[in-house]
């Protein structure tokens, strides 16, 4: 929806890393060449953390935290101020430290603003003939975020 209502102004990250499946960013890739999506993929490099290879209960915390750190990153290199990222009403009834995270650094979340759950999101996709839209879901893999022009 993004990118029908913002066109070009809008650009898709993933963050690549040895956590996420290759075949998720191959995925990531092509939905974002089938819709017209600019897209850049970023190494996300938390295996080289210290405190998220130690495994501790906040580690999504840590990493969400380290992602959109990176994801600003590529944002502010284009000019861009805001940030999305893709929670959703579900995802608050689970524990979900990234959350926090996301939160504390300013990303957006127009999902969960415009009360939108999972089956929400399936029935919109598979009328928008996205073919990701009976796809199973995956907790933050592999963290694909829109930004938006300022």
């Amino acid at each position: 929806m993004a990118h029908q209502v913002l066109g070009a102004r809008v650009i898709a990250v993933t963050a690549e890393s040895p956590v996420h499946p290759r075949r998720e960013i191959r995925e990531a890739v092509e939905l974002g060449r089938l819709i017209g999506v600019r897209h850049r993929v970023i190494a996300s490099n938390e295996m080289q953390l210290p405190e998220f290879v130690a495994n501790p209960p906040e580690r999504c915390y840590i990493c969400k935290n380290h992602v959109l750190a990176g994801v600003f990153r590529v944002a502010a290199e284009l000019g861009i101020r805001h940030v999305a990222h893709g929670v959703n009403v579900d995802d608050l009834g689970d524990y979900r430290p990234g959350l926090k995270a996301a939160t504390e650094m300013g990303a957006l979340a127009p999902l969960l603003e415009a009360g939108l759950g999972k089956a929400d999101i399936r029935r919109l996709s598979r009328n928008m003939k996205l073919r990701t839209w009976n796809k199973p879901s995956l907790a933050c893999l592999p963290r694909a975020f829109l930004m938006v022009p300022r």
